[in-house]
């Protein structure tokens, strides 16, 4: 094996690529002008509005910004629990080794659709929505050895 990790993602790197997702499409282009319109009204208008929108004014700056968040953590750890055995995946010129619990599958390269890099995780996509979180912890020191090394094998 060229590379080989074991690990098993955790909530918080589900959380970032949740958000990463989320903020990087247009639904969360529409959340920041949707946030930055309410923050903007609310400042301009606050004197003259009633207690009641106030309040709704405050609870639609925090929509997307602490309620959002919150709830997608939540999630990310409900994902994170049903996560009950590590996973071990190794790529070589042959392709991807994955061995979970008893499991086990080789992807060949000719099959990974996309390699996605963010600033904490690289993902490797095995169809339009599933595929290897490896974060920056997992990887350490190799992050961009590997980066080069499997953008080299998937040709797109």
């Amino acid at each position: 094996m060229k590379y080989q990790y074991t690990y098993r993602n955790t909530a918080a790197e589900l959380w970032q690529l949740s958000m990463y997702y989320t903020y990087g499409s247009l639904v969360g282009l529409c959340n920041i002008i949707f946030t930055v319109a309410i923050i903007v009204m609310g400042i301009s208008r606050w004197p003259e509005l009633s207690n009641l929108m106030r309040g709704l004014v405050l609870l639609c700056s925090l929509l997307f910004t602490v309620i959002q968040p919150i709830a997608v953590y939540r999630k990310a750890q409900k994902q994170a629990a049903g996560i009950t055995a590590d996973t071990r995946v190794g790529f070589d010129d042959a392709g991807l080794h994955v061995l979970t619990g008893d499991k086990d599958a080789v992807l060949a390269w000719s099959k990974v659709k996309k390699i996605s890099k963010k600033p904490t995780m690289i993902v490797i996509f095995s169809d339009t929505t599933h595929g290897f979180v490896l974060s920056n912890r997992v990887l350490g020191s190799d992050r961009a050895a590997f980066y080069s090394y499997i953008a080299s094998k998937v040709k797109r």
